[in-house]
């Protein structure tokens, strides 16, 4: 049994809480989706299936509505919204990201809702919260991270350079993950104490709070935190962590060393790679590896002797990226203990040995089409809670008999 098998959840659909309801249909609650005729405008978003579009092509589509089921409803009409009212008095959750305003001139917000069901659990996404005084102000998932503040410590040393945008989705990502969390914590509540309520989640709150230490910085010590290639924003410039291996690939060279088992793997890997022999920092090495404390970061460049060990680390680091490929500098850290990371593309890491031995990948059945594709699969893995996508995503109204024919 599923972790959440037991449980409805409705949920309005929106690109802004998508994922939402992917994450709990693929915890097993019973999502119903809610498209207006026509159809949700992400059915037709980029790419398509064999690059041919189409409203049940959309590769966009499949993936963020697996698990659940779906149902057309006008709800600008009175008998859809009748249909809508006693589809919530079935649910223990909705998610509903619509405009400001839209569902209390229907009669279907949350004062109306739990009129039918009492200890509904009420879950609205919207850009700045319901109460804040840029509550109508249009937003996309770019403007929400870029005014957050995210975008400002994503980018190159360059500072010529714009910063980079996170990827896509990523605003709308993470207020999906607070929403999916603040449910299950009312969840957890009212099977305690019987009561529902609602949530109001801000994307732009929730986008901040991905700032790492960026606001923190600014509002404590008045301090800005700059980009950096590859590694975090921080107030000042430090050490790059990137290397360019034998193959032309690039590499994260993972923290610095300052263990003494740290040093002796590097002394080690060298000298099986038979780089030592040259190597000017050897001694260095060799008494970092001997010691009986770690390396401690205060002393670098300020200790020469501390600043010596630390500088022969990335030396040999670097002269061991140079011999190898980034794939062979990847598996050979990790297997050695030091965790590293090679730079890999979305595909790449998709088709990655470790990925696959883990079961990311999933083969979903679209008998509609006669063929089963490989999806991606549980954003994080749980000991206890099963996880699985148990369906495709849904056709328009493919569920609409089943689903109102048991009301």
């Amino acid at each position: 049994m599923s972790a959440l098998s037991g449980f409805r959840v409705i949920e309005l659909s929106s690109e802004r809480g998508a994922y939402a309801g992917k994450l709990l249909a693929d915890s097993g609650a019973d999502v119903i989706l809610v498209e207006p005729p026509g159809g949700d405008p992400t059915r037709n978003y980029p790419p398509f299936l064999d690059d041919q579009p189409g409203p049940d092509r959309s590769l966009w589509w499949w993936h963020y509505n697996t698990s659940k089921r779906g149902v057309m409803l006008d709800l600008d009409a009175a008998e859809d919204q009748a249909r809508f009212k006693a589809l919530a008095a079935s649910a223990d959750i909705i998610i509903e990201s619509e405009p400001a305003g839209r569902l209390a001139s229907l009669g279907l917000d949350y004062e109306d809702l739990k009129a039918v069901r009492p200890d509904l659990i009420f879950v609205s996404l919207t850009p700045f919260g319901r109460e804040s005084i840029n509550a109508g102000v249009p937003a996309t998932d770019l403007t929400m991270m870029a005014g957050a503040g995210p975008v400002w410590s994503t980018g190159y040393d360059d500072h010529t350079l714009p910063p980079v945008r996170p990827g896509v989705g990523q605003a709308y990502h993470t207020g999906c993950h607070f929403a999916a969390m603040s449910a299950l914590t009312a969840l957890f509540h009212r099977l305690t104490t019987g009561e529902g309520q609602f949530i109001d989640v801000s994307l732009h709150a929730a986008s901040n709070l991905a700032t790492e230490s960026a606001t923190y910085c600014w509002i404590l010590a008045g301090l800005t935190v700059q980009r950096q290639t590859g590694r975090h924003a921080a107030p000042g410039v430090t050490s790059p962590t990137q290397i360019q291996c034998k193959d032309g690939r690039w590499v994260n060279a993972g923290g610095v060393l300052r263990q003494p088992q740290e040093f002796r793997t590097v002394h080690a890997w060298l000298h099986e790679l038979g780089l030592l022999a040259d190597f000017p920092g050897a001694d260095h090495l060799e008494r970092a590896a001997a010691r009986d404390t770690a390396l401690t970061l205060d002393l670098d460049g300020v200790d020469p002797d501390v600043t010596a060990m630390f500088s022969a680390g990335r030396q040999a680091i670097a002269r061991i990226a140079s011999a190898v490929t980034a794939y062979e500098y990847f598996i050979g850290f990790q297997q050695r203990g030091i965790p590293v990371g090679i730079i890999y593309s979305p595909e790449e890491a998709f088709e990655d040995e470790h990925f696959k031995a883990r079961g990311f990948q999933v083969p979903v059945l679209h008998e509609d089409l006669g063929r089963t594709f490989r999806y991606p699969g549980a954003p994080y893995l749980f000991s206890a809670s099963p996880w699985s996508i148990s369906r495709r995503a849904p056709r328009l109204g493919e569920h609409d008999v089943d689903i109102f024919g048991a009301l």
